[in-house]
């Protein structure tokens, strides 16, 4: 089966960071629908979600069958703290698992860090869907702006304090005071 790795450098994220990699099926065998198939695919969901308990780093699950993929899918879909998507990179499919809800109490931590020093906190470089989960985990909140800064692979997020909140910047626009 293999072990689970940590191999930041076999897969690029999409948006450029690496993640926890799970490369499991030998290239040349083909899935077919037998138990072997359906107890790898069972390990190979044990080890993600152990993997993804306490971490905001995604993982990625590489060559998998379709029907691997689709059982992969299945098991996250009712799972909320969990989104899974597939990107494909030439004729490979790769399936990433996004720890959602880890990640928006991390966006909250890092958000009451900046409300309590006043100083801007730079988050580590995100892929764009990670970036969007922070920025609508933060964006009900009147007391802090996140803004993405950087290019391709160091692009981030920076929660800054607001100093007058939405509403009020939307007023003083209005009536031209600033």
């Amino acid at each position: 089966m293999g072990d689970f790795k940590n191999n930041k450098e076999s897969w690029a994220r999409p948006g450029g960071r690496g993640g926890h990699g799970f490369p499991r099926r030998p290239t040349g065998s083909p899935s077919d629908l037998t138990g072997q198939d359906t107890t790898r695919v069972d390990q190979l969901l044990q080890e993600a979600e152990q993997a993804l308990t306490d971490s905001i780093n995604a993982v990625h699950l590489d060559d998998l069958s379709a029907f691997e993929r689709k059982r992969v899918h299945e098991f996250f879909e009712h799972k909320l703290d969990f989104e899974t998507k597939t990107y494909r990179d030439g004729e490979k499919h790769v399936l990433w698992v996004f720890p959602v809800g880890n990640l928006k109490k991390y966006a909250e931590a890092k958000a009451n860090e900046a409300l309590e020093s006043g100083e801007a906190v730079a988050l580590p470089p995100m892929s764009n869907y990670e970036r969007f989960i922070i920025h609508d985990a933060l964006k009900d909140l009147e007391s802090v702006e996140t803004t993405s800064e950087g290019e391709s692979a160091e692009r981030h997020v920076v929660i800054t304090p607001a100093k007058f909140g939405r509403r009020l910047k939307s007023i003083a626009k209005k009536i031209k005071l600033f």
